[in-house]
């Protein structure tokens, strides 16, 4: 790999931006393709496949062999509220190798004794949105589990506003509708309040904070590996 390639995936890494280093096997040519230039790169249906995969590996184009090798940014989880559900995503978490982080201002719910080994904040999702915890981006999902608009409201704007490639927030559609009222109310359009997930969690008949947690995960790995089949 020449300098300049690794130089420049090396920012893109820095950056957490995907990108694609693309090796033709029989001339050994290295190109790298980023994000921003995929859309106009001939192989870019294999391209998206490779990203949202995650996964490098040979493939065949024009019958040429070529081998993609993949970089994307680890996936974060951000969960709003120390609540029984949130309990039983840690170890779900993990075992998908998402690094998660609660939130919430709670301290009686926000205690290393209910979350040992756990990156907790309690402090109010707006400020350590924005000061601790590290800035939401497009790899990152968001869980929004308090009920309390003074708690999820401002995590999903921020996370609207970041293009977190999944926003979910707990709660039954009167209580979602008024949510929506009160982001529109905020200056978010219909099309950006759209691309929340309410009622969080794939429709599986979910009961327990358990399943409920499970519901939450499946639709995150979803919206994850297959982002063209959502809003």
């Amino acid at each position: 790999m020449r300098d300049h390639t690794l130089q420049a995936l090396n920012a893109e890494r820095a950056a957490r931006r995907p990108a694609v280093l693309v090796t033709d096997i029989a001339e050994g040519t290295q190109r790298l393709v980023t994000a921003e230039a995929l859309t106009g790169d001939p192989l870019a249906p294999l391209l998206r496949k490779a990203l949202a995969s995650g996964r490098s590996g040979l493939v065949e184009a024009e019958g040429r062999a070529i081998f993609l090798t993949v970089q994307v940014p680890a996936v974060r989880l951000v969960v709003i509220g120390a609540v029984h559900i949130s309990q039983a995503l840690v170890p779900m978490a993990a075992a998908l190798d998402l690094a998660l982080t609660v939130i919430d201002p709670r301290t009686a719910f926000a205690s290393p004794e209910r979350f040992p080994g756990t990156e907790l904040v309690a402090e109010w999702p707006d400020r350590a949105l924005g000061s601790r915890v590290p800035p939401l981006d497009p790899y990152c999902a968001l869980a929004a589990l308090t009920h309390d608009p003074k708690i999820d409201d401002p995590a999903l704007q921020a996370a609207l506003r970041a293009g977190c490639f999944y926003v979910g927030a707990l709660g039954s559609r009167k209580t979602h509708a008024a949510r929506l009222a009160r982001l529109a109310e905020a200056g978010f359009s219909e099309a950006e309040t759209a691309r929340i997930r309410a009622p969080i969690g794939l429709d599986i008949g979910a009961a327990t904070p358990a399943e409920i947690a499970l519901s939450v995960l499946g639709e995150i790995v979803q919206a994850l590996r297959h982002p063209e089949g959502h809003a």
